[in-house]
Parts: C-alpha cells; structure tokens; sequence
C-alpha cells in the first residue's frame, strides 16, 4: 500500500472486499479513469454500476441496493457527493438508516485545476449534519485502506474525504485506528489537530516550533464524526489549542474541536482553514498560500495564543 495512490488503495481494497463478499457494489459517476476503478468493471460484471454524471441518482440507486441487504460504494467528487445530492444522501440514505459508503475524493484545494466549481470547502459541514453519519478525512494509504474495510463490516452511512493521487506516507500499517486518532509527535505546550493533506502540514509546523524552543503534540484527527472527545479534552487540558483543515473553518475539523472543547474544558483557540472564500484554479502548492493552509500559517497561530 505505501507507494500506492489513494485511488490503488481504493480499488485494490474494494475489489478485495468483493471477492470475499457478493453484496459489495461499486458505484461511479463517470469517473471510472479518474478514480482507476474502470478496471474493477470487467472484474466485478454486474456489480459495478456506472449511473453516468447524475450523482442524486447515484445515491437513488445505492439507497435501491442497500434496501435489498447490498453494500454499495459510492465515489464521485467531493462535492458531488454532498452538495450536490445532499437532499438523496440525507433522506435516501441517512434518514432510512441504510449501509452505504460515500468516498468523496479530490475534497478542497487538492481539485486544484477543476476549480472552484470542483472545489469543495464545506462537504464535511454538511455531512456533520445527518444523524448518525460516520466522517473520516484520510491522510495516508494504510488509514484507507483501514477505514474502507472498517465502513464495510459496520452498519451505518459513511463519508470518507480523501485525494486521488500519492499520499504522504505516514503509517506503517500497523497502527490501530479504532480511536478515530493517531498522536504523531508528542509534547507539553500545546496541541495541533489535523486531517487529511493538513497532518503533513502540521508536523512540519511542529518542527519549525521545536527551533523556538516550543514543543507541540501532532495528533492526526481523521474521524471527525464521532469525534473522540477523549482525546481533545485531554488535549485541552494541557494548554492551546490549533486545529488545521482543507476545508471552511465553519462547521468542519475545527469547529467540531471547539464545540467539544467550550462544553467540556474551555482553552485557547485558532482554527486554520478556509475563510470566507470560494474556491478557484491553480497548483496545490499555490492554492495551500492563497488560502493560508501552510506550516507557517499553523505555527504562527500556535506562537499568538502562546503570548
């Protein structure tokens, strides 16, 4: 798995998971060469479905499957997934509380040249909002393949947020990722919590504080829905707080940390993430500037509330 891209993982496990299980079916939304699933479509006949570029009927369809005792995978865009056909997931699939998994792939400014139209920064925010759903922003090749075969032996509506392409390795397969956390660095200061392409960021961000003499634990927050607040009042209990997301600072990684936080343990906070901005064409790298999702952007802010 650990020189895969994301979307290898991805067709690689599920055609794993169907070869022991007859009920798997994959769904896609004319984005079998984007996604590498155009392979699994020869090898899984009839249990591969293509519903073409009508994403609401994609989540129809798989709410038909899952009636009828089927596991449905679903993949298109992240905001296809969501925005798009919020109203079939919420009714169709979380509201008849039917067993389905939504990958939602390309999430933020990793759409990069399919622009703001491709762009989600608010698809966690909505999928927070359905009783019972299950959210995870995956960050490296093992944890999706971990979490994919977790979403399939579980009951329930799954939102899995993930890139395409190469992850950086961060996990060495053997991790256990139950507890929706994974605490990467250790330290006595302060607390990073990150997801997705923003743990990379995070850990750099920790280093480039450790030569100022501050030390700053990294925990890697995937599952954001159920949160493990355990592990974030712990971490309030031990001083600041710096939540970083590919995604709006309203209603995502960092706004699901504050509420915990406020309720339990009130502490010091900086959420790193979109602000009231759309999305737009351009390099990842350029895109993780404009929209301040750098290292630089998180120690600084760790700096502020250390003052």
């Amino acid at each position: 798995m650990k020189n895969l891209e994301m979307r290898q993982v991805y067709t690689k496990t599920i055609l794993a998971l169907a070869e022991k299980d007859q009920k798997v079916v994959v769904l896609e939304a004319d984005l079998a060469s984007s996604m590498g699933t155009s392979k699994l479509k020869e090898q899984l006949g009839k249990s591969y479905i293509n519903v073409g570029i009508m994403e609401a009927e994609e989540m129809g369809v798989a709410a038909g499957l899952a009636v009828t005792g089927f596991t449905p995978f679903i993949h298109t865009f992240a905001p296809f997934a969501t925005r798009r056909s919020f109203d079939q997931v919420f009714l169709s699939l979380g509201y008849a509380k039917n067993h389905a998994v939504i990958v939602g792939t390309d999430p933020g400014v990793t759409a990069e040249m399919n622009g703001g139209t491709h762009m989600p920064f608010e698809d966690v925010a909505l999928m927070r909002v359905i009783p019972g759903n299950h959210i995870y922003e995956v960050s490296d090749p093992y944890q999706f393949k971990a979490i994919l075969e977790y979403a399939h032996t579980a009951k329930g509506l799954f939102y899995i947020r993930t890139i395409r392409k190469q992850a950086t390795s961060l996990y060495k397969g053997e991790e256990d990722f139950s507890k929706g956390y994974v605490k990467l660095k250790e330290g006595t200061a302060g607390t990073i919590f990150a997801s997705g392409i923003m743990v990379e960021e995070a850990l750099q961000a920790a280093t480039d504080l450790e030569r100022l003499g501050i030390s700053v634990q990294v925990i890697d927050l995937f599952r954001i829905k159920p949160m493990n607040e355990e592990i974030v009042i712990e971490a309030a209990k031990m001083g600041p707080i710096v939540t970083a997301e590919n995604h709006n600072v309203i209603g995502g990684l960092g706004s699901a940390v504050a509420e915990i936080v406020t309720e339990n343990h009130p502490v010091k906070m900086k959420r790193i993430g979109v602000k009231e901005q759309f999305g737009q064409v351009g390099k990842l790298e350029y895109l993780k500037e404009v929209y301040g999702l750098k290292a630089a952007d998180i120690s600084k802010a760790m700096v502020g509330l250390l003052e």
